[in-house]
């Protein structure tokens, strides 16, 4: 197995088209990985019991790594380098300038008297960077006929601006367009932007006007379908993610359109022209809201009714008559809208989902971490690693988890007297009182860092220890952090208090009842100041 890495998405895609019941060479042709890289996970999966199973049961991505560290062994793929390696720069320029190997080779040999290299060499050099550019728009493409329900392409096209009555300005406006490859059926829309959310409603929609769903999706290269396009047979293209969730669910595959080839998607494309050449050229805009009623009937009794040039019958009667029965079935329920993100933790421990915050772990700032979305919940990932599940809140809340933060600055965060006062209330009557004199103390100040510091350390000593604490120093009147943690190292805690309990605490203190009184005048004055 090669040394370059195999991520576990990839991993668990690879193990839900073997379920589904594709062979080593049709995942290695969707997945871009080799047969021996496939083969070998295979074994490993096989060794850990995870390679059978249903296709929408898949293990999750933990057990694939423990599987993977367990059971496959890595080894560093052998360094290679080319003896003309030096020359490479001189011969992609005149490769460019349309000279051939032998050329190259000759022009060499007479320019660098240091020049020692074969012509196979050569020509090995100019094969691998004409691989490195991948296809060409000048290649010829290969016409495929596929079974009906095999595969359905989808593209956009531009089509001018609209008004957008939720913006209230004039926006671009772009024509989806979805074509069944054996029936030349389609399925259109208006919409004005191609995010990802827009991207999976579209394909959602077009499997219910189709009544099903096609086993082999083509796409272009968009972000919302390819994050990262392959430019070779070697390439690696990387699918969005949100995508593949889309995939798993109405249990389709992917097969991505190779970079500047649109030949290879040419049904969707002659089916964008034809649309936007009838339809869009004879229609005029009314509102967004009636073109997408026109461009749907346009699309059953013109687009769906002419007689395709290609097969010889209506799109529509093809449909209905074969390729309907011949899709996937829809599933019970209608896909949740799930959304994939990147997002960097920030300097608060907190990534940002529309314009609601989310914790982290503090050790990851800076870092950019995977966050998939849905309407009830966030959950957020370092790179396969699944860290916690949030709840949705409003935007301009927080959700945030007491241990993704440092463990001595976390409390910096509540600044409430409520909260502080309800905390030293956990510990006892005792600490509740000594804490909201710790607070009154001081007319102007809010003593709020000396209250976090003296409940903080109490909360790390047994309760009755805590408690007896408390009421020696409100006996003393020592409302000082330094003199509350003195008497727990000298132990003046665990001696008896003097038996005149009803003394002032000390010379000045605004306090000389004892701690019930005070606790009642407290809650006293907090109930009034509430009314």
């Amino acid at each position: 197995m090669g040394a370059r890495r195999t991520d576990m998405h990839r991993l668990q895609e690879m193990l839900r088209l073997h379920r589904l019941g594709q062979g080593s060479r049709g995942i290695a042709r969707q997945l871009h990985i080799g047969r021996d890289t496939i083969r070998a996970y295979m074994r490993a999966l096989a060794t850990a019991g995870l390679l059978e199973g249903a296709p929408n049961e898949l293990p999750d991505l933990d057990q694939l790594r423990a599987a993977v560290e367990e059971h496959v062994q890595s080894r560093q793929a052998p360094q290679q380098r080319s003896s003309v390696e030096r020359w490479v720069a001189t011969i992609e320029r005149l490769r460019k300038k349309g000279a051939g190997p032998s050329a190259i080779h000759d022009w060499l040999r007479l320019n660098e008297p240091d020049f020692d290299g074969s012509l196979s060499a050569i020509k090995r050099l100019v094969l691998r960077l004409a691989d490195a550019e991948g296809p060409k728009p000048t290649d010829v493409a290969i016409s495929v006929e596929t079974t009906a329900g095999e595969v359905a392409q989808v593209d956009f096209g531009y089509v001018g601006k609209r008004y957008d009555p939720e913006r209230g300005v004039l926006r671009k406006s772009w024509l989806f367009v979805m074509t069944l490859g054996c029936s030349r059926h389609m399925h259109t829309q208006i919409v004005f932007d191609q995010k990802i959310e827009t991207w999976v409603r579209l394909h959602v929609e077009a499997f219910e006007y189709f009544g099903g769903v096609p086993r082999v999706i083509v796409p272009d290269n968009l972000k919302a379908a390819v994050i990262r396009a392959s430019f070779g047979v070697d390439g690696e293209p990387v699918l969005n993610r949100t995508y593949v969730e889309l995939a798993r669910y109405y249990g389709f595959q992917i097969d991505p359109t190779p970079p500047r080839a649109p030949e290879k998607k040419g049904k969707v494309e002659r089916g964008v022209r034809y649309t936007k050449g009838n339809f869009f050229a004879t229609h005029e805009s009314v509102d967004i809201h009636e073109d997408r009623r026109a461009l749907r009937r346009w699309t059953l009794e013109i687009a769906g009714r002419r007689r395709h040039g290609t097969t010889g019958r209506a799109p529509l009667e093809y449909f209905e008559e074969e390729e309907r029965a011949a899709l996937l079935s829809l599933p019970q329920s209608r896909w949740e809208l799930v959304i994939w993100k990147k997002a960097r933790l920030h300097r608060d421990s907190h990534v940002q989902v529309d314009g609601a915050f989310y914790s982290a772990p503090w050790t990851l700032l800076g870092q950019d971490l995977w966050l998939r979305c849905t309407t009830h919940s966030i959950v957020i990932y370092a790179e396969d690693c699944r860290l916690h599940a949030h709840s949705r809140v409003p935007r301009g809340k927080r959700s945030t988890i007491e241990s993704h933060l440092p463990e001595h600055r976390r409390d910096l965060r509540h600044r409430s007297r409520e909260h502080w006062i309800v905390r030293a209330r956990v510990i006892g009557e005792e600490v509740e009182v000594l804490a909201a004199a710790i607070f009154d103390s001081d007319d102007v100040l809010y003593q709020l860092r000396k209250v976090q510091a003296v409940v903080t350390h109490l909360e790390g000593f047994p309760r009755e220890r805590a408690r007896a604490t408390a009421r020696r120093a409100l006996h003393f009147g020592c409302l000082e952090y330094r003199s509350i943690k003195s008497i727990l190292k000298q132990g003046l805690d665990l001696e008896p208090l003097p038996e005149d309990s009803g003394r002032a605490w000390s010379q000045g203190s605004m306090f000389a009842r004892n701690p019930r009184e005070t606790l009642t005048a407290i809650q006293e004055k907090t109930h009034g100041d509430r009314r």
